[in-house]
């Protein structure tokens, strides 16, 4: 005797455009992540590779797939800045892991964190210089794997400890040094929003086909102890989103849209509350412009 299996519950439709970057809601387990996004009308999730490592690559991405989601992007590589060439052939090899995990995930999008200074060595100039020659070595692999390294500028209070690369035209300078389609740039709001020359760069990031990802997320105040963990909702700080939309819009960009939150309220937030909060600010202050 055949038993008719139940109807699948029903799902909202998904948000255009709209992606959850897993860290947003990084101490949710991944299955309530998931499960978040679908019942929340998020159709894309950005993926950190810290879960691959605690789930695996196979058994995630069969998760993702049967979610019905699409993996935006994969987070992170980078950390090219070291002199010392063992920890630089190491760097290299984890990169090409990470290139290897965005094509297990069905992503083409590997951003990269490009790494800070050291007490040791403080030559600024000479560690943006190893920074592109490490991308271009990585770059045949990338070519191949069809994954697109996403160069994200950081803001300049991150230099010392977590990138050197502060503006989207640094990072559009590197990517042309290294002469590869395969390499771009980022844009997250949280890290640019104060360039004034951003309007241009994101211009020139369009008109080169360099321009690999849109993320959001707000600056608040007061910063945290942590500072990286001072990102809040869009609409609780200081960044135009609506201006900066416009910016990428005008690029022709209609890829992907993450929301990419670091904050320890929203960690401690119920996920489905944290996710129905994006998506209502998503709504109103980004999607409008884009």
């Amino acid at each position: 005797m055949n038993v008719p299996r139940p109807a699948p519950a029903s799902r909202p439709a998904p948000v255009p455009r709209l992606s959850l970057n897993r860290w947003s809601v990084r101490t949710t387990p991944v299955d309530e992540v998931l499960a978040a996004c679908v019942g929340g009308g998020v159709g894309g999730i950005g993926l950190w590779r810290q879960d691959v490592e605690t789930t695996g690559l196979a058994e995630l991405r069969h998760r993702v797939d049967d979610a019905g989601l699409q993996v935006t992007s994969l987070c992170r590589g980078g950390f090219f800045t070291a002199a010392d060439p063992a920890d630089r052939r190491a760097a290299l090899e984890d990169n090409r892991r990470a290139i290897d995990e965005a094509v297990g995930l069905g992503t083409d999008v590997l951003v990269l964190v490009v790494g800070g200074l050291s007490h040791e060595d403080k030559d600024l100039a000479a560690a943006r210089d190893r920074v592109a020659e490490n991308i271009a070595q990585l770059a045949p692999h990338a070519e191949q794997a069809g994954v697109r390294l996403a160069i994200e500028p950081m803001h300049p209070i991150f230099t010392a400890d977590r990138g050197v690369v502060s503006t989207t035209a640094q990072a559009l300078d590197i990517a042309e040094q290294v002469g590869s389609d395969a390499v771009g740039a980022i844009v997250d709001t949280y890290h640019v929003w104060w360039d004034p020359d951003l309007a241009a760069s994101i211009a020139r990031a369009g008109a080169s086909g360099r321009l690999l990802g849109y993320q959001v997320c707000d600056w608040i105040l007061p910063l945290a102890a942590e500072t990286l963990n001072s990102r809040g909702y869009m609409g609780d700080g200081f960044i135009d989103f609506p201006a900066i939309t416009r910016m990428i819009a005008e690029t022709g960009y209609t890829g992907p849209i993450e929301v990419e939150i670091f904050h320890e309220d929203v960690w401690a937030t119920p996920v489905a509350d944290a996710v129905r909060t994006i998506r209502e600010r998503f709504e109103q202050l980004v999607l409008p412009s884009a």
